[in-house]
């Protein structure tokens, strides 16, 4: 079937292409701190019990925040294959790992059969003063570390912000970990145990998350993450 002419005297409108939308501003530089404008980057410390979902969460965060900065692991353990130096771990001698540890350089370190691990201090001190937010991946025991070390450092105390991920039950926490099908059931056994004592310890953290979808998870840390940077320690003073 034919359109119809348009009749006589009317106007044969001609449909114009939309303009094409503006172009995004990319987002202003984060000053450094100073002294009399301390930083409002946050030290984001993540816990969670192994299959509550602590993994799938940083990789998120990450990807949503591209100026969050993922703290890289010291370690004496050698290089698996395909683990490069400065991306997955700074891979240290023994001998190194010694002397920083002498140094005072790691503000937590601990043996894991037989292997060193550390999270150097500079680490988070740096990208905090460049105005970085800091992702810090650890374990209940880690934490409560870098909560001691806080107390102590005026810095690591203002920019600290704890998280701990957990599921609604010990239940649900075990079905996730049947699902991963990574594990015996002693493995499993042990695991649950160590994540019965880790959830314990949730009254020492911040924030409880408790952990629904990877949607959901990711959405309520972020939602975390820009009431702190809100807070009248962290916001700079308005203009008088």
């Amino acid at each position: 079937m034919k359109a119809p002419r348009p009749s006589r005297g009317q106007k044969k409108w001609k449909t114009r292409p939309s303009p094409p939308p503006p172009p995004r501003r990319p987002a202003p530089p984060t000053r450094p701190a100073t002294p009399d404008r301390p930083s409002a980057a946050l030290l984001i410390v993540i816990s969670a019990p192994s299959g509550a979902g602590k993994t799938t969460l940083v990789n998120r965060l990450l990807r949503a925040q591209p100026r969050m900065v993922r703290v890289i692991t010291c370690t004496t353990r050698p290089p698996r294959p395909g683990e490069r130096d400065g991306v997955d771990y700074h891979f240290l001698t023994a001998a190194d790992f010694l002397k920083r540890v002498q140094a005072g350089n790691f503000v937590e370190h601990a043996t894991v059969f037989g292997n060193s691990y550390g999270i150097l201090k500079s680490d988070l001190l740096d990208p905090l003063r460049a105005g970085q937010d800091v992702l810090l991946n650890i374990d209940v025991q880690g934490a409560a570390t870098v909560r001691t070390q806080a107390a102590n450092d005026p810095e690591l105390h203002r920019a600290l912000v704890t998280i701990f991920l957990t599921t609604t039950s010990i239940s649900v926490l075990a079905e996730r970990l049947k699902k991963r099908g990574a594990d015996t059931a002693a493995v499993m056994e042990k695991r649950l145990a160590v994540a019965r004592h880790e959830v314990s310890q949730w009254r020492n953290f911040d924030y409880l998350l408790i952990s629904g979808t990877p949607q959901e998870d990711v959405r309520r840390a972020l939602v975390i993450l820009e009431a702190e940077k809100m807070r009248s320690s962290r916001a700079a003073a308005p203009e008088l």
